[in-house]
């Protein structure tokens, strides 16, 4: 039997891997169940996994796999353990299809810092073939390789390759491409209150960055991202 607040937890991170294909970050669990430190997760996380109902990837920065639902949630949301066997046409929870004829050329435009900003991106360094439903029809998008790990507990890591949407606008909880003062371009999560802009990043090893709202331009949002194993 789990306590209200393992299942609150548990429902949480399914809900969140359905939508975005990766586990929310200790911040937003903690936000998400009203408790007042990281603590309390590691704590809920180790019981849920002490009971099999998740399982922690070793030397990924909190990656979670969900093993199993209680009998309620998955009748509520469905779910059904998939496992990758050979050729067959199942796919891991997060993993998208891709059709033979629905892939889309996209610019890679250079690097992005996911740590201190570097300068700005302007010129195209090659082409990164991406699956059509990854972006949005009518919409221009770009593609950045990742450079540093402090957007990792995020799920992007060194060297990933991000497929961005372009715009100058973003919701408060997106990730996007910002530039700040002009000079310098980096990924990260994105907060605004009045007239000030938070630029978080998603490790506790780096500071968020409050900045004057005259000073942060959106370049695009993140839509989707590209690994090489």
């Amino acid at each position: 039997m789990l306590t209200k607040k393992q299942l609150d937890l548990l429902e949480f991170i399914h809900k969140r891997m359905q939508r975005d294909g990766v586990p929310p970050s200790f911040d937003e669990m903690k936000e998400a169940l009203d408790l007042r430190s990281k603590s309390g997760i590691h704590r809920l996380i180790t019981a849920l996994e002490e009971r099999g109902f998740i399982r922690r990837l070793a030397h990924r920065a909190r990656a979670i796999e969900i093993v199993k639902l209680p009998e309620a949630l998955e009748a509520k949301s469905g779910f059904r353990p998939r496992v990758i066997d050979g050729d067959r046409g199942d796919l891991p929870i997060g993993a998208m299809a891709v059709s033979a004829n629905g892939a889309l050329d996209v610019p890679v435009m250079g690097r992005i810092a996911a740590g201190t900003p570097i300068e700005a991106i302007s010129q195209i360094a090659a082409h990164v073939t991406v699956p059509q439903q990854m972006i949005g029809t009518g919409k221009h998008h770009y593609a950045l390789e990742v450079k540093g790990d402090s957007m990792i507990e995020a799920g992007i890591n060194d060297g990933d390759i991000v497929v961005i949407e372009e715009g100058a606008t973003a919701d408060n909880g997106d990730i996007v491409v910002a530039l700040v003062e002009d000079q310098e371009a980096t990924l990260k999560r994105f907060r605004q209150k009045g007239n000030m802009v938070a630029l978080e990043a998603a490790n506790p090893a780096y500071e968020t960055r409050m900045l004057r709202d005259d000073q942060v331009k959106v370049q695009g949002k993140l839509v989707g991202l590209i690994r090489t194993y």
